[in-house]
């Protein structure tokens, strides 16, 4: 296993601004990365830091959204897709 050249990571990622997509961005790739060093455990942490970026995000962009009406249209996305109906 490579050992990480960059804290915990492999490769340099540049830093985002919590409350802004470039934080979303920084977690995606943190949890492309630790997927790639094949760490399980890394890879939790990185979508617990990427759902707190979302989370972030919508106070800062759509404060009257909260992160349990993305998970309600994720469920009503699902339930097209098994259907094979939108």
């Amino acid at each position: 296993m490579k050992r990480p050249r960059f804290g915990y990571h492999n490769v340099q990622i540049k830093k985002g601004v919590y409350g802004e997509i470039s934080k979303i961005r920084e977690e995606l790739e943190e949890l492309e990365d630790a997927h790639a060093q094949g760490n399980k455990i890394m890879e939790l942490c990185e979508l617990a830091d990427l759902w707190g970026a979302m989370r972030k995000y919508l106070q800062v962009h759509h404060p009257s959204i909260k992160m349990n009406h993305l998970h309600r249209m994720a469920k009503a996305t699902r339930s097209a897709f098994q259907k094979g109906v939108r």
